[in-house]
């Protein structure tokens, strides 16, 4: 059930994205003509402190015109290791250095028509280090209990593939530790 590219050609791009146009072999032999788009790498952090509560920031998505919770993510640059991304964007976007971070979770959040992998990481500390660096991130940026989590996302407070992908592992994992 392999799906073969015979030809892939770059239809339009920027440094973060490209839109490509593909010769696809379907494994039944059918060629057919298909389109994608090879998207840069994103990292994402659930931080936690001792309180058990979570760092999130409130932000508004223009896109979709919507406001939501979210973690602190962003785009992988070229030659940076995806925890480093992790690191960065949580301090960039929150004013918090977080603690040593572990690998919390992947995904693919469009893997038929998209090539990027979300990789979310895990810090169960945070240092304070000042204002955020990234003014158009977000509006606030608050300790969250993360017992709140789950009326939040059944709510539509949290809509964020990567931030459900993300806060929902570490509620499991918090579960099998109880």
């Amino acid at each position: 059930m392999r799906w073969r590219i015979h030809e892939e050609q770059e239809v339009w791009a920027n440094p973060w994205l490209s839109v490509r146009r593909l010769d696809v072999e379907q494994p039944d032999g059918r060629r057919v003509d298909y389109h994608a788009v090879r998207l840069a790498d994103v990292a994402a952090a659930v931080v936690t402190d001792a309180e058990d509560r979570v760092l999130l920031m409130w932000r508004h998505r223009f896109l979709t015109d919507t406001w939501a919770w979210e973690l602190p993510m962003g785009i992988v640059e070229a030659g940076e290791a995806p925890i480093d991304a992790a690191a960065r964007e949580v301090e960039e976007e929150t004013g918090w250095c977080p603690g040593p971070l572990t690998d919390l979770i992947r995904s693919q959040p469009g893997a038929g028509i998209m090539d990027a992998v979300h990789h979310v990481f895990r810090a169960t500390t945070a240092t304070r280090i000042g204002e955020p660096t990234e003014r158009n991130e977000s509006d606030r940026i608050e300790w969250i209990p993360l017992a709140d989590v789950p009326a939040m996302i059944a709510n539509g407070e949290i809509v964020s593939g990567i931030s459900l992908v993300g806060l929902q592992q570490a509620l499991l994992q918090r579960l099998n530790h109880a």
